[in-house]
């Protein structure tokens, strides 16, 4: 069903990718996020819980010294060191220019200083906003898994860096939902839409699109609701013992930025988009 759909997608859907590591360990820890271009003069979108963690990383990139972390009182499990990449997007970085919406998690990234992009196409958003209603099968698109391995430590500067060799890229994922509900705020305004499934950890700031490749909005969170079908001290036979287990049961719902709110966005910044 989103076959083809999703092979146009890809064509300018993106990873961002992510090392950390704590004060009280050494460990470093991988992350993810996702973005899409929206034209070739390097306009990205992505949500605006994404772009901040993108400035809280250039904020860390050189890493806290330990006697910072004590003069200032941070505590083991806090983040000391943190580097961001973005993978295939364009082929040099001299500066990002972040727009954030005022009220909802979205947020505009200008790409500057590069000289050739590398995504081959640009998307198209549904023009038409009364055919998006509940009962439709969407798509979402994003890089929940990072399985990528080019990083490291260097013994000289004691501070994450990048590096050449491993494997640079994660998989990208989709997974499809149908449309549920519209999401509105205090005014009655329509700024959103819940899915019948989650968005995956990593798939933030991906796009939501139908099966025919148009853009209807993006993946912004996921919530839990309580469907009250609770099992309490249930006497059960597992492996050929006798055990009293409990469940309380939830359903993960997406949630994702309308379409209309997303051109809304981008003429207020005057940037350029194309509609179908």
């Amino acid at each position: 069903m989103f076959v083809k759909a999703i092979q146009d997608i890809a064509k300018f859907t993106r990873a961002i990718h992510s090392i950390s590591r704590n004060f009280g360990s050494p460990q470093v820890q991988k992350g993810s996020a996702t973005l899409f271009f929206v034209n070739r003069e390097g306009y990205a979108l992505t949500c605006k819980h994404v772009a901040q963690w993108i400035s809280q990383a250039k904020e860390l990139g050189a890493g806290k010294r330990h006697a910072l972390a004590k003069k200032l009182g941070l505590h083991a499990d806090q983040t000391s060191e943190m580097r961001i990449t973005f993978v295939d997007c364009v082929d040099k970085i001299s500066n990002l220019k972040f727009h954030l919406h005022p009220i909802y998690d979205l947020a505009l990234i200008k790409f500057e200083g590069f000289d050739k992009i590398l995504f081959p196409n640009t998307p198209i958003f549904q023009k038409d906003e009364s055919a998006i209603q509940p009962g439709a099968m969407l798509c979402r698109l994003g890089f929940p898994f990072p399985e990528f391995s080019n990083f490291g430590l260097d013994q000289n500067s004691q501070t994450l860096v990048w590096t050449k060799e491993g494997n640079a890229r994660s998989p990208r994922f989709p997974i499809e939902g149908m449309l549920t509900r519209f999401l509105g705020d205090n005014s009655g305004k329509v700024y959103g839409m819940e899915l019948s499934t989650p968005g995956l950890r990593g798939q933030s700031g991906g796009p939501l699109f139908d099966s025919e490749g148009k853009i209807f909005g993006m993946q912004s969170r996921t919530k839990h609701l309580h469907l009250g079908f609770d099992i309490e001290e249930k006497a059960i036979i597992a492996h050929g013992k006798a055990k009293k287990v409990n469940d309380y049961a939830f359903i993960h719902l997406g949630e994702c930025i309308h379409v209309s709110v997303i051109k809304e966005f981008l003429r207020q910044h005057n940037v350029a988009f194309e509609e179908g």
